[in-house]
């Protein structure tokens, strides 16, 4: 019985050295996919390397995050100038995506503390909810401290096929995005996490996929996390959902299905 890890960032450079190894971990320990999501331009051509070198197991995701990276280790809100310089690649790439990602909001204060940013993160958003759209692809969405304004700009637009992935706000607005027929993505993090925990016991088992994002939000902080972790995550929400944990690896496989038709090519149950 294996398990999709619907949202990972192997083009980090935490995974430098040893990706190979990661890789062969995460088969090991039975993981059936991986859905390699972008963050910045400068991950695309990582990414898409990678799914040609692992086809049939790591899945490429193209995107701009809300927050990007400048000179200096900093970081700041997004802008559409990120976002103009990033589409040519996406573009590029259109064919073999599985889908537009890593996008949405981010009203953390520190990245977004005027009106102005939180308008230019919703415009760059409703761009990229237009392009998958266009392309036919589902969303790969960042929400923090910004739940609610994403899940409603998210159903403003129209959009259909979404994945809500570490999703931070109250399981109230969650389950908002549940009627709109969205998905959540739940973490290793969960097991040292009472809000993801109040999450998942509100949450209904079919609106509910596994993710690592590694090499963040593992079991232990400030540890490297593995795309192999992401069996944790399922223990722990079979724990709390008082179901077997071979039930939630079947449910959130056929989930992830559901989400990402692509992988019907490959993974059969």
């Amino acid at each position: 019985m294996g398990a999709v890890d619907c949202h990972c960032h192997l083009a980090a450079p935490e995974f430098q050295g040893d990706i190979e190894g990661v890789l062969e971990d995460a088969k090991k320990a039975k993981v059936l996919a991986l859905v390699v999501v972008a963050e910045h331009l400068g991950d695309f051509e990582k990414i898409i390397q990678l799914s040609e070198r692992y086809p049939g197991f790591v899945y490429p995701c193209l995107g701009v995050h809300p927050v990007q990276s400048i000179l200096g280790g900093h970081e700041c809100s997004v802008t559409l100038k990120d976002l103009d310089e990033a589409l040519p690649l996406i573009d590029l790439y259109k064919d073999c995506l599985l889908a537009i990602g890593e996008v949405g909001l981010d009203f953390t204060p520190r990245f977004a503390s005027t009106e102005e940013q939180k308008g230019e993160q919703r415009q760059v958003l409703i761009k990229q909810i237009q392009l998958a759209k266009q392309l036919d692809l589902p969303l790969n969405v960042h929400s923090r401290s910004a739940g609610r304004p994403t899940i409603n700009l998210l159903k403003e637009q129209g959009a259909e096929r979404v994945l809500l992935h570490a999703f931070d706000g109250k399981p109230s607005v969650a389950m908002e995005g549940v009627k709109a027929g969205y998905f959540f993505s739940i973490p290793p993090s969960i097991i040292r996490s009472e809000q993801k925990q109040k999450l998942v016991k509100q949450l209904p088992l079919d609106h509910i996929c596994l993710e690592t994002d590694s090499p963040a939000l593992g079991p232990e902080k400030q540890v490297r996390n593995e795309p192999k972790n992401i069996f944790i995550a399922a223990e722990y929400i079979a724990k709390i959902k008082g179901v077997s944990v071979e039930k939630v690896l079947d449910v959130t496989t056929q989930n992830a299905l559901r989400l990402f038709p692509k992988l019907k090519n490959f993974i059969w149950k």
